[in-house]
């Protein structure tokens, strides 16, 4: 009986990709133990992340990095499949579009801080709408809004000051300190 051996070529991107996503599901683990004292806020750690990568290597790399987080999280976190799988996957795909058509806007009046904020808006936004099509009644959802335009607005806009912080360091001194560099 012989064995069929399957190879699939690994690039540099592909290994990139994986450290890159790694980072972010870290990230996503550690903000699921930190107490929420509003139930759905957080502070969107693992995005930082995301926009790091979509401003460094492309909205595909980007996609690749969130779709790999949301399945990975919700695996590691037994939430697979579950609703609150489906609102991450929702605000990532939102926040990955908007974030893919805020791209091509002027990058002097959009750079990191505003895209964050875009970006955790389009989040909280697919989120709402998902759990507004499934979950939870529309009148609900108005009461909730203010709290979640409120903590998109303040994360979104910690989150982005930043990237920004981190894109504006000598791109030597970022691979130095990066756990995504290779050994």
């Amino acid at each position: 009986m012989t064995h069929l051996a399957i190879e699939l070529p690994v690039t540099r991107e592909d290994r990139r990709i994986a450290r890159l996503a790694a980072l972010a599901i870290g990230l996503t683990l550690a903000e699921a133990a930190i107490p929420s004292p509003v139930p759905g806020v957080k502070p969107g750690l693992a995005n930082i992340v995301i926009l790091l990568v979509l401003l460094e290597y492309g909205w595909r790399a980007a996609a690749w990095v969130s779709a790999l987080r949301v399945l990975a999280g919700g695996l590691l976190l037994g939430s697979l499949f579950a609703p609150g799988f489906w609102l991450s996957a929702a605000g990532a795909l939102v926040s990955l579009l908007v974030l893919g058509l805020a791209r091509h806007l002027p990058s002097r009046h959009f750079g990191p801080v505003s895209l964050s904020v875009l970006a955790a808006f389009g989040h909280i936004g697919g989120q709402l709408v998902l759990a507004g099509l499934w979950l939870l009644p529309a009148t609900a959802l108005l009461k909730l809004m203010p709290v979640f335009a409120a903590a998109a607005l303040i994360f979104g806009a910690v989150n982005g000051v930043i990237v920004a912080r981190l894109l504006a360091a000598p791109a030597t001194e970022r691979r130095q300190s990066s756990p995504c560099t290779p050994p």
